[in-house]
């Protein structure tokens, strides 16, 4: 259970796909521009990595890598499917996020026409890949531990765009310097985010 709790509070402030890994900064720069339409994208974002990461880490557990077919055949034991990784992470990423597409433009029209194209284009934002990835790079024991890292990891872009974006609504009362405005001081702010947030590096549970 400690080690469940580590592998998400790290995943969160530690390890952030935003602060730490400048994962997914093109919907992040992009859509944070309110912060009703970040929290939409963010809650979706999570849940993109909360079915993708865990289903991932079953398809490369169980077929990818090498030996993983002995569960149907000992004949099977020196077959090596890694090479399929990107191929199938990626299908999977496509299939899920076609599935939440459809939730939204369903049930929340409103929220669906604020995303526009950055909606579909989670399929390709590159921290819902790059978990997949750290998940594979770090051989998790147990998919207790999997969702752990991808939920720790979904709440960590959530807090990070939330929170650019509800800085950004401020900046529209502020004085900022024309060359500046716009992306320039959200780059700039988000230096400053990434720097508070490497403050967590202190945490030992």
């Amino acid at each position: 259970m400690l080690e469940f709790f580590n592998i998400f509070v790290k995943s969160i402030f530690i390890d952030n796909m935003i602060f730490a890994f400048f994962l997914g900064m093109c919907s992040f720069l992009a859509v944070s521009k309110t912060v009703k339409t970040s929290a939409g994208l963010g809650i979706a974002v999570t849940f993109v990595l909360l079915v993708t990461v865990p289903v991932n880490y079953l398809l490369n557990k169980y077929v990818l890598q090498p030996g993983a077919l002995t569960w149907i055949s000992d004949s099977l034991a020196n077959v090596d499917l890694s090479f399929l990784s990107l191929i199938l992470f990626i299908a999977v990423i496509a299939a899920i996020v076609q599935i939440v597409e459809m939730v939204v433009e369903k049930y929340s029209p409103s929220l669906y026409n604020s995303l526009g194209i950055f909606l579909p284009l989670i399929a390709v934002n590159c921290a819902v890949m790059g978990a997949s990835l750290f998940m594979q790079q770090r051989d998790y024991s147990n998919i207790g531990d999997v969702f752990a890292f991808s939920l720790g990891s979904g709440i960590g872009w959530f807090l990070a765009i939330v929170g650019i974006a509800a800085i950004r609504e401020k900046l529209r009362y502020s004085h900022i310097p024309a060359p500046l405005k716009g992306v320039g001081i959200t780059f700039i702010i988000t230096g400053l985010m990434a720097i508070a947030f490497m403050s967590f590096m202190g945490i030992k549970l």
